[in-house]
């Protein structure tokens, strides 16, 4: 089974001074891309920044416009376009580039709030839809260093994506609803894309992460 070593030994060999590498982590609600790519990101210090694709989710307002409010989560939530754009520049190098950041707390996106300095040799960008194939999702893939697809145990996911929803104020049967509901669809839909991945992690011992 691949170890957290293992993979941080992947994650220093494309952080190298003087060039720019951007490392995908790909995965369904709950499956521990968040966890994985700060623990990474912690390990390496200064030669690595977490810049999250659900920073592109459409606020609430928009949604709202949009009657899309009950499948917040789905690819036609997010302003794709704008991630893909984020992605390139950061591809890219030599700029400083300021990124948004989703606070879930408030379940909004907050512009300009993660840095990321031209020196910088690593970034991590984590995300549900990175592998998707429709457009302008399908961008994303070839702007990657690697992708990595995160498929741990189903049912161990649903229950930290229940208990992640009761955190954030819903009941239980109301978490339960979401989680195998909508969240499930799109769970669905992401599974489909491991195939585009560099490297599939199962059942990846996320408990054991250093962060």
């Amino acid at each position: 089974m691949t170890s957290f070593e293992d993979l941080l030994t992947r994650a220093q060999a494309m952080a190298k001074p003087g060039q720019r590498s951007v490392l995908g982590i790909v995965g369904s609600p709950a499956s521990g891309k968040t966890t994985l790519a700060w623990s990474l990101a912690n390990a390496l210090g200064s030669r690595a920044v977490v810049v999250g694709m659900d920073g592109f989710h459409l606020a609430q307002v928009e949604l709202r416009r949009l009657d899309r409010t009950e499948r917040k989560g789905a690819p036609d939530t997010f302003d794709a376009n704008g991630y893909v754009n984020l992605v390139r520049r950061l591809a890219a190098g030599g700029e400083t580039v300021y990124a948004p950041e989703f606070r879930r707390e408030i379940e909004e996106p907050i512009a300009g709030a993660v840095a990321v300095p031209a020196d910088v040799p690593l970034v991590i960008t984590e995300g549900n839809y990175l592998l998707l194939d429709s457009e302008p999702w399908n961008a994303v893939k070839p702007l990657l260093t690697e992708a990595w697809f995160l498929a741990p145990d189903e049912p161990e996911r649903i229950e930290r994506l229940v208990s992640r929803h009761r955190r954030y104020g819903r009941s239980l049967v109301e978490a339960k609803r979401r989680a195998l509901g909508s969240d499930q669809r799109n769970a669905d839909l992401i599974d489909a894309t491991r195939t585009r991945a560099d490297l599939v992690l199962e059942n990846l011992p996320l408990v054991n992460f250093a962060i």
